[in-house]
Protein backbone atom coordinates (compact mmCIF):
# COMPACT_ATOMS: atom_id res chain seq x y z
CA UNK A 1 0.00 0.00 0.00
CA UNK A 2 1.43 3.34 -0.81
CA UNK A 3 1.79 6.51 1.54
CA UNK A 4 -0.89 7.90 -0.25
CA UNK A 5 -3.21 5.30 0.80
CA UNK A 6 -2.48 5.49 4.06
CA UNK A 7 -2.78 9.36 3.90
CA UNK A 8 -6.56 8.41 2.90
CA UNK A 9 -7.20 6.19 6.06
CA UNK A 10 -5.76 9.25 7.96
CA UNK A 11 -8.27 11.89 6.20
CA UNK A 12 -10.72 9.03 7.15
CA UNK A 13 -9.91 9.41 10.76
CA UNK A 14 -9.29 13.03 11.50
CA UNK A 15 -13.02 13.87 11.88
CA UNK A 16 -13.44 11.15 14.79
CA UNK A 17 -10.66 12.37 16.32
CA UNK A 18 -11.13 15.90 16.33
CA UNK A 19 -14.59 14.52 17.83
CA UNK A 20 -13.04 12.36 20.26
CA UNK A 21 -11.38 15.24 22.10
CA UNK A 22 -14.61 17.00 22.32
CA UNK A 23 -16.09 13.98 23.54
CA UNK A 24 -13.40 13.18 25.66
CA UNK A 25 -12.80 16.95 27.56
CA UNK A 26 -16.31 16.69 28.64
CA UNK A 27 -16.26 13.52 30.65
CA UNK A 28 -14.00 15.45 33.07
CA UNK A 29 -17.19 18.43 33.32
CA UNK A 30 -18.91 18.45 37.06
CA UNK A 31 -22.27 19.38 34.93
CA UNK A 32 -23.55 15.98 33.82
CA UNK A 33 -25.73 17.41 31.11
CA UNK A 34 -23.06 18.61 30.18
CA UNK A 35 -21.08 15.45 29.43
CA UNK A 36 -21.34 13.21 26.32
CA UNK A 37 -24.67 11.31 26.12
CA UNK A 38 -23.94 7.92 24.05
CA UNK A 39 -27.66 7.31 23.97
CA UNK A 40 -28.40 11.19 22.71
CA UNK A 41 -25.45 12.03 20.95
CA UNK A 42 -26.95 14.65 18.63
CA UNK A 43 -28.91 16.44 21.55
CA UNK A 44 -25.31 16.27 22.81
CA UNK A 45 -23.69 18.31 19.99
CA UNK A 46 -26.51 20.86 19.72
CA UNK A 47 -25.86 21.77 23.05
CA UNK A 48 -21.82 22.09 22.61
CA UNK A 49 -20.16 25.71 22.99
CA UNK A 50 -16.75 27.41 22.27
CA UNK A 51 -13.61 25.08 21.46
CA UNK A 52 -16.39 21.58 21.73
CA UNK A 53 -18.45 23.74 19.12
CA UNK A 54 -15.88 24.11 16.95
CA UNK A 55 -14.36 20.79 17.10
CA UNK A 56 -17.87 19.54 15.77
CA UNK A 57 -17.31 22.22 12.70
CA UNK A 58 -14.23 20.90 12.55
CA UNK A 59 -15.22 17.40 12.52
CA UNK A 60 -17.99 17.78 10.11
CA UNK A 61 -15.36 19.94 7.61
CA UNK A 62 -13.68 17.13 7.40
CA UNK A 63 -16.32 14.96 6.77
CA UNK A 64 -16.89 17.46 4.34
CA UNK A 65 -13.12 17.70 2.55
CA UNK A 66 -12.81 13.94 2.33
CA UNK A 67 -14.28 13.27 -1.25
CA UNK A 68 -12.04 15.12 -2.98
CA UNK A 69 -9.11 14.22 -1.01
CA UNK A 70 -9.99 10.69 -2.13
CA UNK A 71 -10.99 11.34 -5.36
CA UNK A 72 -8.09 13.24 -6.10
CA UNK A 73 -5.47 10.67 -4.34
CA UNK A 74 -7.63 7.42 -6.76
CA UNK A 75 -7.48 9.70 -9.93
CA UNK A 76 -3.77 10.75 -9.77
CA UNK A 77 -2.77 6.98 -9.08
CA UNK A 78 -4.91 5.89 -12.13
CA UNK A 79 -3.39 8.37 -14.09
CA UNK A 80 0.07 6.38 -13.27
CA UNK A 81 1.32 10.30 -12.11
CA UNK A 82 4.53 9.70 -10.17
CA UNK A 83 3.85 7.85 -7.24
CA UNK A 84 6.32 10.02 -5.20
CA UNK A 85 4.50 13.59 -6.38
CA UNK A 86 1.35 11.85 -4.95
CA UNK A 87 2.49 10.58 -1.80
CA UNK A 88 4.11 14.32 -1.13
CA UNK A 89 0.95 15.92 -2.31
CA UNK A 90 -0.98 13.92 -0.03
CA UNK A 91 1.24 13.83 3.20
CA UNK A 92 1.00 17.98 2.56
CA UNK A 93 -3.00 17.31 2.69
CA UNK A 94 -2.58 15.67 6.13
CA UNK A 95 -0.39 18.34 7.37
CA UNK A 96 -3.01 21.00 6.27
CA UNK A 97 -6.41 19.51 7.43
CA UNK A 98 -4.28 19.42 11.39
CA UNK A 99 -3.32 22.77 11.15
CA UNK A 100 -6.84 23.13 10.35
CA UNK A 101 -8.10 21.56 12.94
CA UNK A 102 -5.86 23.62 14.98
CA UNK A 103 -6.65 27.21 13.69
CA UNK A 104 -10.20 26.45 14.22
CA UNK A 105 -10.09 24.88 17.62
CA UNK A 106 -8.51 28.04 18.40
CA UNK A 107 -10.75 30.76 17.16
CA UNK A 108 -8.74 32.38 14.08
CA UNK A 109 -11.04 32.05 11.55
CA UNK A 110 -8.88 34.14 9.01
CA UNK A 111 -6.36 31.58 8.86
CA UNK A 112 -8.34 28.89 9.03
CA UNK A 113 -9.88 29.90 5.93
CA UNK A 114 -6.46 30.36 4.41
CA UNK A 115 -5.38 26.72 5.51
CA UNK A 116 -8.68 25.52 3.69
CA UNK A 117 -8.01 27.20 0.56
CA UNK A 118 -4.25 25.57 0.80
CA UNK A 119 -6.14 22.35 1.34
CA UNK A 120 -8.39 22.73 -1.89
CA UNK A 121 -5.34 24.01 -3.76
CA UNK A 122 -3.41 20.38 -2.90
CA UNK A 123 -6.12 18.76 -3.90
CA UNK A 124 -6.33 20.38 -7.68
CA UNK A 125 -2.47 19.81 -7.83
CA UNK A 126 -3.56 16.01 -7.00
CA UNK A 127 -5.98 16.34 -9.80
CA UNK A 128 -4.00 18.54 -12.16
CA UNK A 129 -0.55 16.66 -11.54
Amino acid sequence: MTIANWTILGACMLPVLTMGLAKAASLTLKDRKARYDNNHPRDWESRLTGWQARAHAAHNNGFEALPLFVAAVLLAQQAHIDQGRIDILALSFIGIRIAYVAAYLANIGTLRSLIWGAGVATNVALLMA
